[in-house]
């Protein structure tokens, strides 16, 4: 079938079906056009797929066939994961029924059966959406689209153009706007575990001060990070160094304290650094972005450049915890608004995790408290709604698994600022920390 058909034979089944389609009407009428035109033939779709979690199945799974395997027959590793709703389902977002589908995407792409898959699409024949997952991470790859049949064209090209052309790395921001939180110190130890995963990481020291490239002893080199963010002419792949430590290691993108970074301020756009780390997004895994306290223009690069942040905190300090959710309330919803100009959802924020510290139940009820604060005063405040709640406890269910992860106390990991080398690869029990870390986060 050549593009026109399929491209016609979409227009007419969204033209064509009903305003109150049940949910099989959206399937049997849009779906298997909208398939079609995303490159599916009928032998590479398995609709009530199994999920392998108790007797839950996401609605179809698609796969590319491949040597000896054809995905209707084996139904093993999907790729795309779709789940269909009536189009009386309200799914504008925020709503009762954008908010059950949006856990039960995220829940069918974790689980057992669904590991290889590396997309989620929810979608009424009204709206529509693209979820990308990233190992553990999943985050939204667009904002959840009004279709209809005079742009659905467009919407499915653009959906089509990144399954197609997946980028390999997940962008990390670690950013908190109160110092002294340990940014610096997680960025290159979770850098640092993830390569003893294999995993190929890419760390960029996006902070004038340059903590991290001191941390890592990396010498000063020409051309600069400096000279590569004003010189549009200078490739990014000229300024990665190197760092290894035995047989293991990771890229960096060190920045110097002689560079003038008052000026570099005043000559880049926010969105210089995302578009210098473009050509690297196939070449890494991972890319870690170190940003600066404050929220000027260097840490809205980093946050604008990312598509998760990574918010560590300091558990008993009032500042750190208000100071994160003031970051995830107002500082990357406003990077949102600037990156949804090309329909693009932009970065969401993960958990908070408590670094380097150790709590007594007194104080940790003590922490109770205040968070509770915090998320109260986002839901009722008259100007600006929000729900913090999954944001500090991700488990949270019925009054229940009021838990954050940890990252315990260890001196090793805050003395390693000053050896020079990551603590994982030198301690066992920083090792252990970190894996746990990235484990909760990272890792599937």
């Amino acid at each position: 079938m050549d593009s026109a058909v399929k491209n016609q034979a979409l227009v007419d089944a969204l033209a064509n079906l009903p305003e109150n389609a049940n949910e099989a009407q959206v399937s049997d009428i849009f779906a298997s056009k909208l398939f079609n035109f995303l490159g599916f033939e009928e032998n590479e779709r398995v609709p009530q797929f199994s999920t392998g979690t108790g007797t839950q199945a996401v609605d179809n799974a698609l796969r590319h066939n491949r040597e000896n395997d054809i995905f209707n027959q084996t139904k093993t590793n999907p790729d795309v994961l779709v789940e269909l709703k009536a189009r009386n389902i309200n799914l504008t977002v925020d709503s009762k029924g954008y908010k059950e589908i949006d856990k039960q995407i995220k829940r069918y792409l974790l689980a057992e059966n669904c590991r290889s898959a590396k997309w989620g699409i929810i979608t009424n024949a009204k709206h529509i959406q693209l979820f990308r997952k990233h190992e553990k991470v999943i985050h939204p790859a667009t904002v959840c689209l009004e279709i209809n049949s005079e742009n659905i064209i467009n919407i499915a090209t653009l959906i089509k153009e990144k399954i197609d052309r997946r980028q390999k790395a997940l962008t990390v921001a670690v950013y908190n706007y109160k110092g002294g939180v340990g940014k610096t110190t997680t960025t290159v130890n979770t850098a640092a575990t993830l390569s003893l995963y294999g995993k190929k990481v890419l760390i960029v020291d996006f902070d004038p001060q340059g903590d991290l490239t001191k941390y890592l002893a990396i010498p000063t080199s020409v051309p600069t990070f400096y000279d590569c963010l004003i010189d549009k002419n200078i490739n990014v792949k000229d300024i990665i160094d190197p760092y290894e430590y035995k047989r293991y290691g990771f890229d960096v993108i060190p920045v110097h304290e002689d560079s003038n970074w008052n000026e570099i301020g005043q000559q880049i756009t926010f969105d210089r650094l995302s578009k210098k780390l473009e050509p690297l997004k196939n070449k890494y895994d991972y890319i870690f972005i170190d940003s600066p306290t404050n929220w000027q223009i260097f840490s809205q690069s980093a946050v604008y450049a990312a598509d998760v942040v990574l918010i560590p905190v300091k558990n008993l300090c009032s500042a750190s915890l208000e100071n994160a959710a003031t970051t995830i309330k107002e500082y990357i919803p406003q990077v949102q608004q600037t990156r949804r100009n090309n329909q693009d959802f932009g970065p969401v924020a993960l958990p908070i995790f408590f670094n380097n510290g150790r709590m007594s139940e007194a104080q940790k009820k003590s922490v109770q408290i205040y968070i509770k604060k915090l998320i109260l005063d986002a839901k009722k405040n008259p100007n600006n709604k929000f729900e913090l709640l999954p944001y500090f406890y991700p488990r949270y269910a019925a009054g229940k698994n009021m838990e954050i992860f940890e990252l315990r106390d260890y001196a090793p990991i805050a003395s390693s600022t000053f050896d020079g080398k990551p603590a994982v690869y030198r301690y066992k029990l920083a090792r252990e920390y970190y894996k746990s870390l990235v484990k909760e986060y990272f890792i599937q």
